[in-house]
């Protein structure tokens, strides 16, 4: 069973950001997982939630926090809120307002009084549609999608502000791999493709 100490010298060793690294010291991952499987918080594995969702593998949130070059004061949109755990530790880098959006009443209720009770009264939850956004908070510097998509939404695209990046899980609903775009202009530049990853689908119009 790996401690907190064990899970952050993973991702030292594998050369995530040391604000990146620092974040998942100062979040207590226990906290968002279900009871039964808070022994298993610090491992590197993906994490049943409720409702067929998962908590993702450090991991993989590190390298997609990573693809986004967070720093202090960026307005960043999540979509696929999930516990919370993302966007607090999204708060953690920025200390600015963060935008979280997610599909699933109850999860979104649960992370909004969890978020609240731990003291993340800069991170807004949102219950909706994720593939839409959330117009009243844009242009946003960052967006990050933690679920599948077959491609980025639309309207995530022209809540995006130039020069921005987006951050998803792309491909099938089977496999899909982390890909970073920049806008330029009205349109996405693929920067980078990075790992093969296995995300639960988005929901809504602009999922699968």
């Amino acid at each position: 069973m790996s401690s907190k100490d064990d899970l952050l010298r993973l991702l030292r060793s594998e050369g995530y950001p040391e604000d990146v690294v620092a974040a998942f010291s100062r979040v207590p991952r226990e906290l968002f997982v279900p009871p039964d499987y808070r022994h298993l918080a610090y491992e590197d594995t993906a994490l049943p939630t409720k409702n067929n969702q998962t908590i993702s593998q450090p991991s993989v949130i590190a390298e997609m926090l990573r693809l986004a070059e967070l720093h202090r004061g960026l307005r960043v949109l999540e979509i696929g809120t999930g516990t919370g755990y993302t966007a607090a530790l999204t708060y953690e880098i920025t200390r600015a307002p963060v935008v979280t959006v997610e599909y699933d009443p109850e999860l979104c209720a649960e992370a909004r009084e969890r978020l609240r009770a731990l003291g993340y009264t800069e991170v807004k939850v949102v219950c909706g549609d994720g593939g839409k956004g959330y117009p009243p908070g844009a242009p946003y510097d960052r967006v990050i999608i933690h679920a599948a998509v077959p491609k980025i939404p639309e309207p995530l695209v022209e809540q995006t502000r130039e020069g921005g990046i987006i951050v998803a899980p792309v491909g099938s609903l089977h496999t899909q791999f982390l890909e970073k775009y920049v806008k330029m202009g009205d349109h996405l530049v693929l920067a980078e493709r990075s790992m093969p990853v296995v995300f639960v689908p988005l929901r809504g119009e602009y999922g699968f």
